[in-house]
């Protein structure tokens, strides 16, 4: 299920500076510079002057590895797109700049799957809006996040309209690679590629320590355990039970010493991730409950009140169905991001057995990586490495976390 979301961009300030909106992108010069040229291609176009053949398309594919801002980049796109200023495309100060990054321009729909896919019955929906000219706008802008969790009969309905789009209208899909398994090769040709790429540490340190206040040692640590990941590493920054469920993770792979720690193991990560996405997803799915209870008249007395009630109940139902799917998904993310950081792990005790001199995953974990790899042959790590694969791969499927996560801690343990 996948809705449309009005909640602000990650990482959103108040003050950009003379970047305008791109200053929100971190560490993607070259993506930077072809998305400024397509917006001022795009208002030329508006304008009936002549445009540089190929600058300005009406479907767009983001692409790159997770962390590298895909969601973020769109955005900016999206307001660059709807700019008011003369002088620019992409001031970052304009009324439509700003609903634009905050996701409530009128002609900006951004749909974000809540539970594990976007259905058909969405997507039809979603093209038929996108089918009317914009309201206030300059152009109507859909922007799909997580386009790989696309259905096959949503990637269908997706692809009549990218085929034959509306004049005033652009698409803009993320994706983590333009690969056939995340988007079909069919919407793929007709998109305009924009490949991200992972950004630097220094400029992920700069950002949190120059943009988000955190103090210096701690923006250049959060940097370093990332994974090139801005969210992340933002997270890490400032929320100190992310840190502890990360230390948590860690310990696991020199921790696996007899059966009895492997299901307490398993079991233990499952319900990190449960927590973790309770506690996301707990004060929404509250406020959510509470604003349905208050347009469908609870509370209310006199003619038509059982009617109202148990319509009310319906729909409750329903949004609590909606809920569930969400939380599944805030699950299985949480603990990908959990084995992720386990395969960062294994990776590092490749790399140090191999005497490679590239930088750590998890460089404040070095020495349990030293002493893995002194103990372990490099067949030993990279078996466990799949194993941390193979599971990523299982949940991928809808297997049970916990009888995946207890399958993978069997599996190290050996």
């Amino acid at each position: 299920m996948a809705s449309e979301t009005t909640a602000p961009a990650a990482g959103a300030v108040a003050e950009r500076g003379p970047e305008g909106i791109w200053a929100e992108v971190v560490g993607q010069p070259e993506a930077v510079r072809t998305l400024r040229e397509a917006a001022r291609a795009a208002r030329d176009r508006l304008a009936g002057r002549d445009t540089a053949t190929g600058a300005m398309t009406h479907a767009w594919l983001f692409t790159g590895p997770p962390g590298s801002g895909h969601p973020v980049m769109a955005r900016a796109f999206a307001g660059a797109l709807q700019c008011t200023d003369p002088e620019t495309a992409g001031c970052g100060e304009c009324v439509a700049c700003e609903t634009a990054l905050a996701g409530t321009h009128a002609d900006v729909t951004t749909v974000v799957p809540e539970g594990l896919s976007i259905s058909v019955a969405e997507m039809r929906s979603l093209v038929q809006a996108a089918a009317r000219r914009p309201n206030t706008g300059l152009w109507r802008v859909v922007l799909i996040e997580d386009a790989d969790r696309l259905t096959e009969g949503a990637a269908n309905a997706l692809l009549k309209a990218v085929e034959e789009p509306p004049a005033r209208t652009v698409f803009l899909l993320c994706s983590p690679s333009d690969h056939p398994a995340d988007v079909p090769v069919t919407i793929r040709s007709r998109c305009r590629g924009v490949q991200l790429r992972t950004p630097l540490t220094e400029a992920i340190a700069e950002v949190l320590h120059h943009r988000e206040g955190v103090e210096r040692s701690m923006a250049d640590w959060a940097a370093s355990v990332c994974g090139g990941h801005v969210d992340r590493a933002r997270r890490l920054a400032t929320d100190q039970q992310a840190r502890e469920r990360r230390e948590a993770v860690l310990r696991i792979p020199l921790g696996l010493r007899g059966l009895s720690e492997v299901f307490s193991e398993a079991s233990g990560l499952v319900r990190a991730a449960e927590t973790e996405a309770g506690e996301a997803n707990q004060s929404r799915d509250e406020a959510e409950k509470e604003e349905l209870r208050t347009a469908m008249g609870a509370g209310g007395t006199g003619k038509g009140t059982s009617s109202a009630t148990r319509g009310a109940n319906a729909a409750l139902k329903e949004l609590e169905k909606k809920q569930k799917a969400r939380a599944t998904r805030s699950q299985r993310d949480a603990l990908d991001l959990a084995l992720v950081d386990l395969a960062g792990f294994y990776r590092d005790v490749l790399a140090l057995g191999f005497g490679a001199e590239v930088p750590l995953n998890h460089p404040d974990f070095a020495s349990q990586a030293r002493r893995a790899a002194a103990e372990w042959t490099s067949e030993t790590a990279l078996r466990r490495l799949e194993a941390v694969l193979r599971c990523r791969t299982a949940l991928d499927r809808n297997v049970k976390p916990i009888i995946a996560v207890e399958a993978l801690a069997a599996e190290l343990h050996r």
